[in-house]
Order: C-alpha cells, then structure tokens, then sequence
C-alpha cells in the first residue's frame, strides 16, 4: 500500500506534468480568450482572486476575469444582481468553465491540485471554518472537486463541506480521475453553473 507522502508526492507530480502540457495545448486558445477580453471589456484580462489554500495559508489565484472591473470580490451568489457585473462575453466563459483555465498557473506553482476541495474565498469565513473543523484545510485545494461535480453553484455551503469531507477520506488516483471525467463532462453540458 502507498503512504501518504507517497501518493501525495505522486498527486503532485502527475499535477505538474499535466498542467504543464494543459499549458503547452491550450495556450493559444487562452491567448484567443484574452483577447475577446481585451476587446470587449475595459480593465485587465486576469483577476487575481484572495483565496484559501492547503493550511488555511492565502494565496492570490488567478481566473480570466469574466465580471465587469469594481465587482465586489465576494462569491457570486451574494451579489445582488450578478447577470448585469458579467462582461459581455463573462456569461459565456463561466458556463463552460474557460475563466478558470489560468488556475493552472496555480497547480505548477503547487498552491492548486487538479482535484481537490475548491479554494474558498479569503472571506468565506463559514465556508473555511467548517472545513477546519472537519480537517479539510489539511489538503491542497483543486481546480475541481467532489462537491464540482455533485452540484457546484447548486449545494449549500454545509453540503459543500459534507462532499469535500467525503474526498478528503475517500481520495485516491482513480477517485481524482473519476472527478476530473464528470468535470469534462459538465464543462460540456454547462451544469451546476448559476451566474
């Protein structure tokens, strides 16, 4: 059986050389992408989000930015009109998850895993001191996860916590592709997206 460290230092080095080639395949689409931003939006093409990552410790992870410039940086549920802050083409690159493909800038410098509980908010303070409680702060958060694909924008933050629980005692190699199968599928359905 392979420990812990073992198969966390396996996790890390399948996290690096895939999100490396993800890079070298997909960089002129992202150039395209920022682009489109450029052209159809006023202000930078990333945000850099303040986000929490393994051991609670914060980290700035960037997205291409897909709300207008002075968007509060608070989870978009809690916004109070969050359809009129998306650029004109934000809608577009949120439904089928293109504003999270610079997250892999995140995964080579390791602050991101491919799978894994997604990175709260530096605000969230609910949302990350249930995760503290049960542990879950222990591990690298990912580009997607568990409670991605079991819900997404769609389940509560107590549920959220319940799912991330569930990777954080189940995960292994084949449970991490498994996620990242129905993150692919999803991605092409556009579910679980609510803004």
């Amino acid at each position: 059986m392979i420990g812990v460290g073992a198969s966390d230092a396996l996790k890390r080095a399948v996290d690096f050389v895939v999100a490396l080639a993800l890079c070298v395949l997909l960089a002129l689409p992202m150039l395209l992408v920022a682009l489109a931003i450029r052209m159809t939006s006023p202000g930078p093409v990333l945000h850099w989000s303040r986000r929490v990552g393994q051991n609670n410790v914060v980290f700035h992870m960037p997205k291409f930015r897909s709300m207008k410039v002075g968007t509060e940086d608070v989870a978009t549920h809690l916004l109070m009109d969050p359809h009129a802050r998306l650029t004109p083409i934000g809608g577009f690159l949120r439904r089928i998850s293109v504003d999270e493909l610079p997250q892999l800038w995140s995964i080579l410098k390791g602050h991101m895993s491919l799978v894994g509980p997604r990175a709260a908010l530096h605000n969230q303070d609910d949302l990350v001191d249930l995760r503290t409680q049960k542990g879950i702060h222990l591990i690298v958060p990912g580009l997607t996860g568990w409670a991605q694909v079991n819900g997404r924008d769609d389940v509560t933050v107590q549920a959220k916590v319940e799912l991330d629980d569930f990777y954080l005692h189940n995960r292994t190699l084949l449970l991490d592709l498994r996620i990242v199968l129905r993150t692919i599928l999803q991605v092409f359905v556009g579910r679980g997206v609510a803004h």
